[in-house]
């Protein structure tokens, strides 16, 4: 094969991926989430550095919003905007954790399923049913309740919930390309299946996982935030926005403290809408 005819590909696929990345530049829904989720990374990366103590304690026990505290303290004085910047931390580390092994997890069930099929599929496709019968939430307590909370279960937990989601979405990609000729031509080369699935096959169902880690993310980000909430996540005194939401919430029928309870509410909605313009973002560049 000459230079020239290694080259051709070569320059089409830069061409394509530059034409792909000014899609994404040109996407207002994929820069506005961005632009929100890009914000919240920056707090957390930056919170130690620039803002207060988020566990530091005073006298001003749930005081409202004022120039000494923009979001006001909350019961045990705390200043409740350092609480809400802190609170970025944990959940974008343990989102995209469990959203990625889920992916992982997922990505090699469906390439699985969706290859070899026959009774392989239909075990896995019943162990997947089995686990998609339940919600999300309800299988997550379950699994959390016997091992305890902490980070890593809570990542562990969400990865496994999600895995089968994902699962099913590649093995429907994998199915229209068992059949087609590149795989065949491998089948008669004598590749073996790990092969032919990691590197002929996953390449060509990469959209799709792609866009299922960005949807599930949202998704992800949402759980854990419940899982805290009901005392099932991140164990206090994290400044978790879910464990913050759970310790004031009770405080918001008589109107007497609405502060402690809005902001870090409003935080996990932000980052969730952030993540969904994202993952509508990527959707609409890579349908194309």
């Amino acid at each position: 094969m000459s230079t020239v005819d290694v080259a051709a590909p070569r320059s089409a696929l830069s061409i394509q991926r530059r034409e792909t990345l000014r899609a994404f530049t040109r996407s207002k829904t994929f820069l506005a989430g961005a632009a929100i989720v890009g914000f919240w990374i920056l707090c957390a990366i930056f919170q130690a550095r620039f803002f207060q103590n988020p566990n530091g304690l005073s006298v001003h026990i749930l005081e409202g919003p004022s120039g000494s505290h923009w979001f006001g303290t909350d019961r045990n004085g705390r200043d409740v905007f350092a609480r809400v910047i802190a609170g970025a931390r944990d959940i974008l580390v343990i989102a995209p954790a469990a959203t990625l092994l889920g992916t992982v997890c997922g990505t090699a069930l469906g390439l699985v399923m969706g290859y070899f099929r026959g009774i392989v599929d239909d075990v896995l496709g019943r162990l997947v049913d089995a686990v998609l019968s339940l919600p999300v939430v309800i299988v997550a307590l379950l699994a959390i309740v016997s091992v305890g909370p902490s980070k890593k279960t809570t990542i562990l937990v969400v990865g496994f919930v999600f895995a089968p989601l994902i699962a099913r979405t590649v093995r429907t990609a994998v199915l229209v390309e068992r059949d087609l000729e590149y795989v065949s031509a491998a089948r008669l080369r004598n590749e073996r299946a790990p092969y032919i699935l990691f590197v002929e096959i996953l390449p060509n169902v990469l959209q799709p996982v792609i866009v299922e880690f960005t949807v599930r993310l949202g998704y992800a980000i949402f759980t854990v935030a419940t899982l805290s909430f009901l005392g099932f996540g991140i164990p206090p005194p994290s400044s978790d926005w879910g464990v913050q939401v759970a310790d004031h919430y009770q405080y918001l029928p008589g109107g007497f403290a609405w502060w402690p309870t809005l902001f870090p509410g409003l935080a996990i909605a932000s980052l969730v809408i952030g993540v969904s313009l994202l993952a509508d973002g990527v959707s609409q560049v890579l349908e194309r």
